[in-house]
């Protein structure tokens, strides 16, 4: 009998994809993938082996087209556990998930569980073993791994990237023998050399037309060190380098020389907000090309249905070649999140995992490295020290506040900073002093912010916000907060840089979302008392081209408002305390003392989830809860907020009105994801209650038009109407 992997609508049944074609073809893919941190061996068997129970006659029969429904991964795991010991255990993982994602070992009771499935009663499938060559135990061993977090840490990692590689060799193994296009597609033939080339001679050129100011100089030298450190081995480095550094390009240019070096294969660049990504990545693509610049995040997801004429914005070969790459980041340069990075590396799911294999060997940024939060804090740095320990990767936190980490490494892990001093880098750069303001009333608040001509406030909640803008509320100031969507946000953004930069009055009242990456430049910052690397983020915002001898940020207590609750109000307290006892609180040493001080806590608190715990607990009977790990390991808690679209200008309601009548609704998501806010659960019930939402497409919630006319403002954005909405209003952003 003639067994195959799968069939093709309206060919010949001669011309199917071949089982035992599908099963060495994505055995030497899988392979290939591994072999850079030198399991090439192992994810060569988990793929020989992932599709053994395709050789059973009812999936046979199921491919003719008979109604039913077959297991067919559970035999490989089944067969690697019988055949390889303690290494098939952790390949059967591989294996039972490789369509459905990695299992928890759970228990026989739980017919989801590994440990169950391997007991299950399976079609008869022996053909496999008469057609397949299957390796001797004695060929498979486990790679060099160093257990430098532990050894059950080293194992569940190391199993989730030959998931990886089996996954993603699965997937183009089969989109090479039912889609030649879309494989086609996918083919590039980058050089790390020529973008590294490209890029020092673009900052090169750059650098001969600038001004040879006092800064300049020093932006010139900050290069100058990267470069050279580029050539050092392989590690984790810090690059401590003040706002108006020029530490973007500066780091990349790090990376690429290092990889190009060094023999890594991309460059990942990680970022803890959208809005810099959009920043960053718009400069990487002037500079390198659309095609060699892989953007993935939230704000920036490729549909999987084809393009549409009004969502065009790369040409046709180019966006397609994006659009496949975001599914196993086989690109030269990555720009993507915090969240999308270190959950990607807990993950269960194929397509979460998939992209894992292309970490390996790479050299990743970590770009504002302090805003890894901190409950989530040991993990991340774990992986870390997994991912250069034991996968070849070189890992640069990047910073100007770099956090304390030092404790919560393993002895045997050093950092080398890049930069030479540092702490005379900070002098050299620095453009503001911080004073302790101490406790202010709103209406105080209010005469001292209309007393400027220019002057930035920023506040901890969305409620503060909007009180304290409508007692300043005039033609010249502004509002910023996650209550608007981001549409509307840019729009009030760009006025905002234009009085700026016109001299004319502008006073604006923000949540902390204004910290991140938002290119303005104040004289004047005023800032609720918060942790001091939020401080930091603010005095970003003044004073940002030195045009003043020293800007002026001046730190307060809310005194109608208090402090935030929970973690926010220990980092604010800690903000205090060291603001109180130093002569400058945004030196490198009051920034060590206030990170030392912030993770000087129990453990439990720096994972906060018992991520690692979950690991350890059964680690000595490799019987690991992989499922279970990807739903605790969320650093930002999505599972209680839907989105909620504002229809604020004609484009936005003209894509509404398509994809109402679209058959593929899905396609217009990346498009309206501009116009969303995100809203609580409560919010949500309450807001759809009430009749304030309508719903387009059987997929969008749409705020209706009349609601927005009486409750969605120009300056304010959503205003608070249900009494979840007034609830939700005191936290921050």
């Amino acid at each position: 009998m003639t067994f195959y992997a799968h069939s093709h609508i309206g060919i010949a049944k001669s011309d199917w994809h071949l089982l035992e074609e599908h099963l060495y073809g994505t055995a030497k893919a899988a392979a290939d993938f591994a072999e850079p941190f030198g399991a090439d061996r192992l994810a060569f068997v988990a793929a020989l082996f992932h599709d053994a129970g395709k050789y059973s006659h009812a999936f046979q029969k199921r491919l003719e087209g008979e109604n039913i429904r077959i297991d067919h991964s559970t035999a490989g795991a089944v067969e690697v556990a019988k055949r390889y010991g303690l290494l098939g255990k952790l390949l059967a993982y591989t294996i039972a998930g490789h369509h459905c994602g990695l299992p928890d070992w759970g228990s026989v009771a739980d017919e989801s569980a590994l440990a169950a499935r391997l007991k299950k009663k399976l079609e008869d499938y022996s053909a496999f073993t008469e057609e397949i060559k299957l390796p001797h135990p004695r060929e498979i061993n486990l790679p060099d791994i160093k257990p430098i977090v532990s050894k059950g840490f080293s194992i569940q990692f190391l199993i989730r990237f030959v998931y990886s590689c089996l996954v993603d060799a699965d997937f183009l193994d089969t989109e090479r023998a039912l889609n030649k296009q879309k494989s086609f597609l996918r083919e590039s033939d980058y050089s790390l050399k020529e973008l590294a080339y490209k890029l020092d001679k673009y900052i090169d050129n750059m650098c001969s037309v600038a001004p040879l100011t006092y800064i300049n100089t020093r932006r010139a030298k900050i290069l100058d060190e990267c470069r050279k450190k580029a050539l050092h081995p392989p590690g984790i480095y810090t690059l401590t380098v003040p706002t108006g550094g020029g530490k973007t390009l500066s780091s990349l240019s790090f990376a690429l020389r290092h990889a190009v070096s060094h023999g890594k294969n991309r460059v990942i660049y990680v970022i803890p907000y959208t809005s810099i990504i959009e920043q960053n990545a718009a400069v990487f693509r002037s500079v390198l090309g659309d095609n060699n610049i892989l953007e993935h995040h939230s704000n920036f997801a490729y549909p999987d249905e084809e393009l549409n004429e009004s969502e065009a914005e790369l040409s046709g070969d180019v966006w397609q070649r994006l659009k496949l790459a975001a599914e196993n980041w086989d690109m030269p340069i990555i720009v993507t999140t915090n969240v999308q990075f270190f959950e990607s590396l807990y993950a269960s799911r194929s397509s979460r995992c998939r992209k894992l294999h292309n970490v390996a060997n790479s050299v990743v940024i970590i770009d504002e490295a302090q805003m890894i939060p901190t409950g989530f804090l040991k993990p991340c740095l774990n992986a870390i020290v997994e991912l250069v320990t034991n996968y070849n990767a070189t890992v640069v936190l990047c910073t100007a506040t770099q956090p304390a980490i030092a404790r919560l490494l393993p002895k045997s892990i050093e950092t080398v900073e890049i930069v030479e001093d540092p702490a005379e880098l900070y002098e050299a750069f620095k453009r503001v002093e911080v004073i302790d303001a101490g406790p202010v009333t709103d209406d105080d608040l209010a005469e001292i912010i209309t007393g400027h001509c220019q002057v930035l406030c920023i506040v901890n909640s969305k409620k503060h916000a909007r009180l304290l803008f409508n007692k300043v509320k005039s033609e010249d100031s502004f509002h910023l907060s996650t209550r608007m969507c981001p549409v509307h946000r840019s729009e009030v953004l760009k006025e905002i840089k234009e009085r700026l930069e016109n001299g004319l009055n502008c006073r604006v009242i923000s949540t902390q979302l204004i910290e991140a990456g938002v290119d303005v430049d104040f004289p004047v910052v005023y800032r609720s008392m918060a942790g001091l690397d939020s401080i930091a983020q603010s005095a970003g915002r003044c004073n940002r081209e030195g045009s003043m001898k020293l800007g002026r940020v001046n730190v307060f207590w809310p005194e109608e408002h208090g402090m935030p609750r929970g973690w926010l109000k220990r980092t604010a307290s800690l903000g205090q305390m060291v603001l109180e006892r130093s002569d400058d609180p945004l030196g490198l040493e009051a920034v060590k003392d206030y990170f030392t001080l912030l993770y000087e806590i129990d453990d439990a608190e720096l994972d906060k989830e018992g991520v690692l715990a979950e690991i350890k607990e059964r680690e000595k009977q490799l019987e690991f809860p992989f499922r279970t790990l990807s739903d605790k390991f969320k650093l930002i808690d999505d599972r209680y907020t839907n989105t909620v679209i504002i229809p604020w200008d004609d484009l936005c309601r003209k894509i509404l009105d398509e994809a109402d009548r679209s058959r593929f609704p899905g396609r217009y998501s990346r498009m309206l994801q501009r116009y969303g806010i995100e809203v609580y659960e409560n919010e949500f019930s309450e807001l759809l209650k009430c009749g304030a939402l309508r719903v387009v497409g059987g997929k969008f919630y749409v705020l209706r038009e009349e609601i927005c006319e009486q409750h969605y403002t120009q300056e304010i954005g959503l205003e608070p109407f249900t009494e979840s909405m007034f609830l939700h209003d005191s936290l921050i952003i």
